[in-house]
């Protein structure tokens, strides 16, 4: 079997399922390793990143999904869905923020973390479908756990949890105020260098004490 019939074959399979293929799923039906099948799927991805196409390949997690690039978003959304567009408050991503980089976390955790009540930011983005349940927590209650769905890494061009941004080092103060330590480290070079600057002085005193 040629290299482009096995493209052509795997474009066919992720057209006609509409959903995430495993890689797993497309090697059973080429009957081929995992290595060619990436390669292949490599290759997809690349054809469709040129500016005159209209769909993208993206790969999420295991899995990889035609989809329609976000900058047609506008022309696509009301032909199909006549709900308004999605719209994400502050509070919402600030949620979402938060359950992104600790899965599995609960309400209670994601309230103490806020400092506020996130009842309607949970339920609407268990609206949006941009979150799910990830099982329950082994507590007193067995209170509900939540991580980002699939829906989240297409949405915000992401291949796995990996790739979000590394968040800044802090440090509690003495009031429990969150201080980050890039601020640390400045005020501790500042006070330094001041300290430096100060013995410098006191040198040059001693200096001309000497020579009087």
């Amino acid at each position: 079997m040629e290299n482009l019939e096995k493209q052509a074959i795997i474009e066919a399979i992720l057209f006609a399922a509409g959903r995430q293929v495993e890689i797993k799923e497309l090697m059973a039906a080429l009957e081929i390793d995992e290595e060619e099948t990436i390669a292949i799927l490599d290759e997809l991805k690349e054809k469709y990143s040129k500016d005159n196409s209209g769909i993208e390949l993206i790969r999420v997690e295991n899995s990889y999904q035609l989809c329609t690039k976000t900058k047609f978003y506008d022309y696509i959304y009301p032909i199909f869905d006549k709900r308004s567009k999605p719209n994400l408050s502050v509070a919402a991503l600030e949620t979402i923020s938060i359950i992104a980089y600790n899965p599995q976390i609960t309400r209670a955790e994601i309230e103490a973390i806020r400092g506020v009540n996130s009842d309607g930011s949970i339920y609407k983005l268990l609206e949006y479908e941009l979150i799910e349940e990830a099982g329950r927590m082994d507590a007193p209650g067995r209170p509900t756990m939540y991580k980002v769905s699939p829906k989240f890494f297409k949405m915000f061009g992401l291949e796995s949890l990996e790739e979000l941004p590394e968040l800044p080092r802090y440090k509690l103060d003495e009031n429990q105020q969150i201080i980050l330590e890039e601020y640390i480290e400045e005020k501790e070079k500042s006070e330094i260098d001041e300290s430096e600057g100060e013995n410098e002085e006191q040198s040059d005193v001693i200096v001309d004490n000497d020579n009087n």
